[in-house]
């Protein structure tokens, strides 16, 4: 991936922190579980969470396929300090947020499939 694109997926991930402060981090991570871009804490492992985000998303999909739900759309996990959400930017691409607690779930998503949209449109054309 070239750094114009990174750095076009980083400037909107910012823009979607920006927009919704609720959202703490996020990363876009391939299919296979590497990194493609991050914003995420210091304390964070970016090689971590594209690992972990490649192994709920393909537990979701088999969950999917297996009881006949249709494509996977998105993983969420709610944990006492927050959530995890990871949603498809593209077919070869997952966007991971963390967001806290307080957050507004329905806000949340409307601003992620938005994201996801604008993301998918970067990897994809390199443009917004």
């Amino acid at each position: 991936m070239d750094q114009i694109r990174v750095q076009l997926l980083i400037n909107r991930m910012r823009e979607l922190q920006r927009q919704s402060p609720d959202i703490e981090a996020s990363a876009v991570v391939s299919i296979d579980g590497l990194i493609i871009a991050s914003v995420l804490p210091e304390n964070v492992s970016p090689d971590r969470v594209a690992a972990m985000s490649a192994a709920m998303l393909s537990l979701g999909e088999g969950f999917c396929r297996e009881l006949a739900r249709g494509s996977l759309e998105q993983v969420h996990i709610k944990g006492t300090e927050g959530y995890v959400i990871l949603l498809s930017a593209g077919e070869k691409a997952v966007l991971t947020v963390l967001a806290s607690s307080q957050s507004k779930l329905g806000l949340i998503f409307l601003e992620l499939r938005r994201t996801a949209a604008d993301l998918e449109q970067i990897l994809f054309t390199g443009n917004l």
